[in-house]
């Protein structure tokens, strides 16, 4: 109740408000975008009313977005970063700066870079067919062992580092042998598309469709069921009961987990991105930016690539009875869900679509989650939970050098028939399974490559700030909530009102007779993080705190001379 969430008004939104209209993903194009750089909800089931009306059924809002100004567990005011924007506070935790923007009009850096994400994201969605012959190898023989020395900053890394007509990303690696038994890793060939759909789905929310960060606990069973683990905090140490191992590593991935939340959510909020389902079809109704001598030429319409992304011509297929599509984009992509009548036996397949109807490979019922996108949560809960799991168990390898979840032939995908084979997911480490995670968002059409590596930076330093601060705390370290008052101190200390309203405004009466130094009041919350200090003018201080860093909750006031210091405990209401 008291930690920020708005528990008590069931979580409700308090101030954000959305940029741009609805989309209705049923209808071709997207005429509603106004802010192209801005988050825009989706209409997912509609009908035509006598008027010809689109009348809306399901348009679900931004889930949470004041996530940002929940109470984290190690994140500290260090980490923290206040925006605001239309008299609103935005609380960003690790901020990364801001994706790249489409600047009308302009063909400026920043659009190219804007252009080039989503770009990429329409030609992935090439990937997902099943009847393309094309085999690939998915084992940790091919995949993985992605050093993070190779995680592109700028713009034109990221083209480098992202393959964007074969999929995945140029720098893998892969691993010679497996480090356990010494052996190669043997290859696993299976078709592209089916690689694609399933690691699309998989990923999408786990084998036994727990939440995205609640798949990482499934993983984390596994892996504490394994006949090849020892449990050893760290990889050293006496072995560990199976308890004490169950309640350290759940403790050490909810904690990571938490604060990701609030970091990634904070970050969603206030830079409020365009997802790849609205991009795609904005930009494509604006025309082609690559050649200015060609058809339906605009410094903001999307990228023409060969085979991929193209401008309609007449005689096309899709051009329409009266050449009404003549000059629209065209795209060779998944065709969507209208292309499968039958989820038990039919495949949509990849083809030339306009790329008005360009849809991601997501349900219908679901299309696109209900918030903004940069940056990936995936990247992020998953990038923190391989650091936690590395760091617990001592290795950054699976139990025996390898990771497996294995889908039947025909049985696995749930909007469509697929896989067309037999397949296994296979990752050598805790790190190639998270980035695997990242892209599998790209080829759903979930995310672009920018929402990506910020994410996994981020989550890397969540998970190390988390374990420290564990650790200390599994080991008896005082960290920080705890500075008793000294027996005997030279001065007294009142604190009131006690409990303080809504003002976070309160007075210190202190008896200074004995006092020959300058005091200093801090503030702490709950969890020992600082969020006052100055120091004490007068023997009455009024003490304001900043109502964007104190919410409702039990806080500690410590008044010290240098040498010795007295503590109160305050109530916020």
């Amino acid at each position: 109740l008291a930690d920020g969430s708005n528990e008590v008004n069931n979580y409700a939104t308090l101030n954000y408000t959305t940029a741009n209209a609805p989309l209705v993903v049923g209808l071709s194009g997207n005429p509603t975008l106004t802010d192209v750089n801005r988050w825009q909800p989706l209409v997912l089931d509609f009908t035509v009313d006598a008027n010809g009306e689109v009348v809306p059924g399901n348009t679900p809002g931004f889930l949470s977005p004041e996530w940002g100004q929940v109470t984290p567990f190690a994140l500290t005011p260090d980490d923290l970063t206040i925006f605001e924007r239309d008299g609103v506070d935005y609380w960003v935790y690790h901020d990364p700066g801001a994706p790249p923007q489409l600047e009308l009009g302009t063909g400026a850096g920043g659009s190219r870079d804007y252009i080039w994400n989503f770009a990429l994201v329409a030609v992935w969605s090439s990937h997902l067919d099943p009847d393309n012959e094309t085999m690939i190898d998915i084992s940790p023989a091919s995949r993985g062992n992605t050093p993070v020395s190779e995680f592109p900053t700028t713009a034109e890394e990221y083209v480098e580092f992202y393959d964007l007509l074969n999929g995945g990303i140029t720098g893998s690696q892969g691993h010679a042998i497996n480090p356990f038994t010494g052996e190669v890793y043997e290859p696993q060939l299976v078709r592209m598309g089916d690689y694609g759909r399933v690691l699309a789905e998989f990923w999408a929310d786990g084998p036994r469709s727990e939440t995205p960060p609640g798949h990482w606990f499934t993983i984390f069973n596994e892996v504490s069921d394994h006949e090849a683990l020892v449990k050893r905090f760290g990889g050293t140490g006496d072995v560990m009961s199976d308890l004490a191992w169950d309640v350290h590593g759940y403790f050490l991935l909810g904690a990571s987990f938490h604060d990701v939340a609030i970091s990634v959510w904070g970050i969603k909020s206030w830079y409020d991105y365009i997802r790849p389902v609205s991009a795609i079809r904005s930009l494509a109704s604006r025309g082609q930016s690559s050649d200015p001598n060609l058809p339906s030429y605009s410094p903001d319409g999307i990228m023409l690539i060969d085979g991929h992304i193209e401008v309609v011509q007449e005689g096309d297929e899709l051009a329409g009875a009266n050449n009404e599509n003549v000059g629209k984009i065209k795209l060779n992509a998944w065709r969507g869900p209208a292309y499968v009548a039958d989820a038990e036996t039919d495949h949509a397949g990849v083809g030339w679509i306009l790329a008005d109807d360009w849809w991601p490979y997501q349900q219908p019922s679901f299309v696109t989650p209900p918030f903004a996108g940069y940056v990936s949560g995936h990247s992020t809960f998953s990038r923190a939970a391989s650091e936690i799991l590395t760091m617990f168990t001592g290795s950054e390898y699976f139990p025996g050098g390898i990771g497996e979840f294995s889908f039947t032939h025909d049985e696995y995908l749930a909007f469509e028939n697929g896989p067309s084979t037999d397949i296994t997911l296979q990752w050598a480490t805790y790190r190639d399974a998270s980035d695997e995670t990242s892209l599998s968002r790209i080829w759903g059409g979930i995310h672009p490559p920018i929402d990506d590596i910020p994410g996994r930076l981020i989550g890397i330093d969540v998970a190390n700030d988390v374990f420290a601060k564990a650790s200390a705390i599994f080991e008896g370290v005082v960290t920080g909530t705890e500075d008793a008052a000294v027996p005997g101190a030279g001065f007294a200390v009142e604190v009131y009102p006690n409990p303080v309203g809504i003002s976070r405004s309160f007075h210190l009466a202190i008896d200074q007779a004995q006092v020959h130094r300058e005091l200093e009041v801090e503030v702490y919350n709950a969890l020992g993080q600082q969020v006052y200090r100055d120091a004490i003018a007068s023997p009455n201080q009024t003490v304001s705190l900043d109502e964007r860093r104190v919410s409702p909750g039990v806080y500690l006031v410590r008044v010290t001379d240098g040498t010795t210091a007295v503590t109160r405990k305050l109530i916020v209401l």
